[in-house]
């Protein structure tokens, strides 16, 4: 059957082993979402991931660090970086080769809530999956160096004027480190000052190999609520207003002066960065609450994802795609042979541009796994399946929460 650049036919055998594998890690992925319109909380739970794991099949394909499956890839020991549009597009451009394979040995492809995959979605989290790893060596030297060893605990190692280390360690999310950062960035200035220790400054990487350094201390999944991808940006929206943000940050232009203007960074900082910002400009943003009589507001960790979900709208961190961009490939990718756009095109599947309910990136690419089931179920070998580069899969998402809001 003849194909054009850019599409596969359903059914065809996968190109090369390197992808393929992807695509296979990605199917476990890709389910955390919204499901019948109704917002799922941020948190998962890392233990209850670990029992998803085990109990969904993953681990009859794959291991963890040398415990599972052999068949494919050892999601402890994948050795490059990776994005949740990476993921995204593998899963999607080798969905029907990768659901072929898993019916030809006699597994269909799981089910999975939303809940259980977030879940998943933190176990992975919790064993460096998705994140580059930092420097264990490193992170104990800068413990020490920075001098966080005489106020706080590790593994039963070091000061108790503050609290134990270990449950950060445990967090495995930088939402989670930015919050308690943020929280307790009051109390350890004071602390600070009352034993004259000099408050030192992180970089990304340095707060990495500290993190690095703390979960290998306090081995295995969290046992509590986790926060990985980013919350809800509507609710991020008002907590930034209600917890006094506004009031010193401006958005384009709209807002306090006296703090940076959020939407207008000439480069995107990463999750790292900004919990490492956090921690170093905590004593100038102090000052300036107390100058103007407010009081430091506590975050709830889940109000902590909401608003980080928020400066992803306003383009604060990398760009979540282009809606414009996205409209066209939906045009363009075979889309409306069975579906309208705007009144355009056919109607069999529905309008596309009418769809509510997708107001996060993983809301939408849980939508497409959903419906590449039924694709590979009802159209095997008659329809030319579209590929899609990870920047091209930020695109559609994009379109589809854009439309989603109007």
């Amino acid at each position: 059957m003849l194909t054009k650049p850019g599409n596969t036919v359903v059914g065809r055998r996968p190109r090369g082993r390197r992808v393929l594998k992807l695509a296979l890690v990605s199917v476990f992925f890709l389910t955390l979402t919204l499901q019948n319109g109704t917002a799922q909380e941020p948190a998962q739970n890392a233990m209850a991931g670990s029992w998803v794991f085990g109990a969904k099949g993953c681990s009859a394909c794959h291991a963890i660090n040398g415990l599972g499956g052999t068949t494919a890839p050892d999601l402890g020991r994948v050795g490059e970086l990776r994005t949740f549009y990476d993921l995204a597009s593998g899963f999607w451009n080798h969905y029907p080769s990768m659901v072929a394979q898993m019916r030809a040995q006699g597994i269909e492809p799981p089910h999975m809530s939303p809940r259980e995959m977030g879940d998943l979605i933190a176990f992975l989290t919790s064993i460096n999956y998705f994140d580059e790893p930092g420097n264990v060596d490193r992170g104990k030297q800068f413990f020490t160096e920075k001098e966080c060893v005489r106020c706080h605990q590790v593994a039963g190692v070091g000061g108790v004027v503050g609290p134990s280390l270990d449950y950060l360690g445990q967090m495995g999310s930088f939402i989670q480190v930015a919050t308690a950062m943020w929280n307790h960035g009051p109390a350890m200035a004071e602390a600070m000052q009352t034993l004259k220790i000099r408050r030192p400054s992180f970089t990304a990487s340095e707060l990495t190999d500290l993190i690095a350094y703390l979960r290998q201390a306090a081995p295995g999944p969290p046992e509590g609520p986790m926060y990985v991808p980013p919350g809800r940006a509507e609710l991020g929206r008002q907590w930034f207003v209600e917890k006094g943000c506004l009031e010193c940050h401006s958005i384009r232009g709209q807002g306090g002066g006296s703090a940076p203007d959020l939407a207008s960074r000439a480069r995107p900082p990463s999750l790292a960065e900004f919990s490492a910002m956090i921690w170093n400009k905590a004593p100038a943003m102090l000052r300036a609450m107390r100058v103007r009589g407010t009081d430091v507001p506590k975050l709830e960790v889940s109000q902590m994802a909401d608003i980080v979900a928020y400066l992803y709208s306003i383009r604060y961190f990398q760009r979540l795609g282009n809606p414009a961009a996205g409209r066209r490939l939906v045009q363009n990718r075979g889309c409306l042979g069975c579906h309208a756009l705007g009144g355009q095109g056919r109607n069999d599947a529905g309008d596309l541009a009418t769809i509510k309910g997708l107001d996060s990136p993983t809301a939408v690419i849980a939508a497409m796994w959903n419906h590449g089931r039924i694709m590979t179920g009802q159209a095997q070998g008659r329809i030319i399946w579209p590929t899609l580069l990870p920047e091209e899969m930020a695109d559609i998402s994009a379109f589809f929460i854009e439309s989603g809001s109007k």
